[in-house]
């Protein structure tokens, strides 16, 4: 969002006054000023720079779009609230999202009775730790990183020093590793 994105804003939410062109001003300022300590705030929250920058914009609008800008005595640390609202609101919508997902993959293993279920976890485990032992140190970190610890591909590139498209292919590379290991498993 650029300065003039954050002035056109301000003028579709009411008819400007001057109140409104020294809140616009404001909001500007504070993109000037603080938009680069907001984006690092919000990237360590959500583990990715473009959820971030998504986030970081809808709060410059909300505090655009405020009825009473007047009545917030310090706007840099209300729009550091209102993003932090907003990371928060995300990372909620991402938890959904993920348990929706995860039931959907265990519904028919949760249908197995469950000494079948037990007995299965425990054999799938052992083939996957095997699995992962027969990989390479950098591939099984990015998978245990990513799928054990629930870290994002941005985060664990920072960590190993990678590209995030080397941890995805690392990540890839071992799930199939995986998934082959099991799939023959389920042939015995």
């Amino acid at each position: 969002m650029s300065q003039a994105d954050i002035q056109h804003e301000s003028g579709s939410r009411r008819p400007e006054g001057n109140g409104d062109a020294a809140h616009a001003a404001q909001v500007a300022g504070l993109f000037r000023d603080h938009n680069r300590a907001l984006i690092a705030f919000l990237s360590g929250r959500l583990d990715s720079l473009a959820e971030a920058q998504e986030v970081a914009q809808e709060a410059y609008v909300r505090l655009l779009r405020l009825e009473h800008p007047e009545q917030v005595g310090f706007l840099r640390a209300y729009l550091f609230r209102i993003a932090s609202n907003l990371a928060v609101d995300r990372l909620r919508q991402r938890n959904v999202r993920a348990d929706a997902a995860e039931e959907e993959l265990f519904t028919e293993w949760l249908d197995t009775p469950a000494p079948e279920r037990r007995a299965l976890a425990v054999d799938q485990l052992r083939l996957v730790r095997e699995a992962l032992r027969e990989l390479p140190r950098k591939t099984r970190a990015a998978f245990v990183m990513h799928a054990i610890e629930g870290r994002g591909f941005e985060a664990i590139s920072r960590t190993m020093k990678l590209t995030e498209r080397m941890v995805r292919y690392h990540v890839a590379r071992a799930m199939a590793h995986c998934r082959a290991r099991l799939d023959a498993g389920d042939e015995i």
